[in-house]
């Protein structure tokens, strides 16, 4: 949050807690209230096994830890160089409340807490943070002051995708030409860009005219190397975008890799396909995308056993391969070897929620629609990495089902602004759709 020299309070809804469990901790040395409504909720998502679930869980017990004997009284310090922690109980609705918004329900009832503690420490700014869009508009509409949870959102989103791929216009020909002959060599990177500090696997198109070459600096041997097409497991690169994501994917020296883009740009079928392309070297290839249930509700709800409740979330999933079946004869070797390897569980199709707890090795582990991850759990997942692991988060920043995340606050964007620039990792950012003609249309216009 951003530093003020005037002391704040912020008032925490439920959801800024299930998904930071430690935000209590990044408002620096402002005060922090928590109504006893959080808690009533917190509650009743203790029991599961959703991150949701830990989150609460872990915040219940960081509570424990922090509140005295007289905490209901005077609150509990965070630490050196921040607020202490009020916990608020409840207080009548306001005429103003009663007008307004007189159902008796959570929300409203954190409403009247917020309102309660702005007229209380009159003179003192007091802002309520949720994630709930409407809830801060409710709030603002009582005179409340109202923001989203900020601490993990990326500022410079624009920024960190137009980095991952570079056009150089205008390029030196004697280079390109260079590049072509001496291909996978590798020609130091001072001579291609004398005064820029290269870091990371970046992916360049270099210009000149007519003519072109796709590039990408190599950070372990420091070196810009010419990126070819592959045909990876019968799929081949449309574009360059595509050719980037597959070099990315094929790459054994990057173990994370972040495909983001809109739907039909290829970013889900690409990484399968050089899964199975690299079936050899990985033990297991493990493909999963987290559910997000309709209307906020679990999976429990839906008939059937588990399988059953999962299945229409994983379609998708199985359509891609699919897609990378029909490349082959019905009885040729890379069908067999799909069958062999879905028989034997070496090639997994499930939902994320079922590798909780699991430590990964020797896996190549895709994890889809990543951007429905809070960046909680996406650290979270990647740090069950063991050895021999290739991770690979796909998704679309702008396809958002979680209804407290957007563009700036989701695991994928998370994950690729604070990767930015590491050897072991490479983003591409894909924006031609290859689906059809009709898809692409519809994707740019409706």
């Amino acid at each position: 949050m951003t530093k003020t020299k005037n002391k704040k309070t912020f008032v925490l809804d439920t959801n800024v807690i299930l998904h930071d469990y430690r935000s209590i901790y990044n408002f620096e040395d402002n005060d922090i209230v928590i109504p006893i409504t959080v808690l009533e909720e917190l509650d009743k998502f203790k029991r599961g096994n959703d991150q949701i679930n830990y989150h609460a869980r872990e915040f219940v017990r960081e509570l424990d830890q922090i509140s005295g004997s007289d905490f209901f009284l005077k609150g509990a310090p965070l630490g050196k160089g921040r607020g202490r922690l009020f916990i608020q109980t409840g207080v009548p609705f306001s005429p103003k409340m009663n007008d307004s918004f007189g159902e008796d329900i959570p929300d409203h009832r954190i409403l009247a807490i917020a309102e309660y503690i702005t007229e209380k420490r009159e003179g003192e700014k007091v802002v309520l943070v949720s994630k709930d869009m409407n809830l801060r508009m409710k709030a603002r509409s009582l005179g409340i002051l109202a923001e989203d949870y900020k601490t993990d959102q990326v500022k410079d989103l624009e920024v960190s995708l137009n980095k991952c791929i570079e056009t150089k216009e205008d390029f030196s020909q004697e280079l390109i030409a260079k590049l072509y002959e001496s291909g996978e060599a590798g020609i130091p990177v001072e001579t291609f860009f004398p005064k820029e500090e290269i870091k990371g696997n970046n992916y360049y198109i270099l210009k000149n005219g007519s003519n072109s070459v796709l590039a990408c600096y190599d950070p372990v041997r420091k070196v810009v190397r010419k990126v070819e097409k592959l045909n990876t497991f019968g799929i081949y690169p449309k574009n360059s975008e595509q050719a980037f994501a597959l070099d990315a994917l094929m790459n054994p020296n990057i173990s994370l890799v972040a495909l983001s883009g809109k739907a039909g740009t290829g970013k889900t079928l690409l990484a399968l396909a050089a899964a199975l392309q690299q079936n050899k070297a990985f033990e297991q290839i493990y493909l999963a995308r987290p559910i997000v249930a309709l209307s906020n509700k679990d999976l429990g709800y839906l008939p059937g056993d588990v399988n059953e409740k999962v299945s229409p979330y994983m379609q998708p999933l199985f359509d891609n391969l699919a897609v990378i079946k029909h490349r082959y004869n019905m009885h040729s070797q890379e069908n067999r070897l799909i069958e062999d390897m879905l028989k034997d569980e070496r090639l997994v199709i499930s939902a994320l929620a079922y590798i909780r707890g699991r430590s990964l090795s020797n896996v190549f582990f895709i994890v889809d629609e990543a951007q429905n991850l809070t960046p909680h759990e996406v650290k979270t997942i990647i740090t069950r990495a063991g050895e021999g692991v290739k991770m690979v988060f796909t998704g679309d920043i702008d396809q958002i089902d979680s209804p407290y995340l957007d563009r700036q606050s989701n695991g994928l964007s998370h994950l690729f602004d604070r990767m930015q620039g590491q050897d072991i990792f490479a983003h591409v950012h894909l924006e031609k759709g290859e689906r059809s003609y009709l898809a692409e249309v519809a994707s740019n216009l409706l």
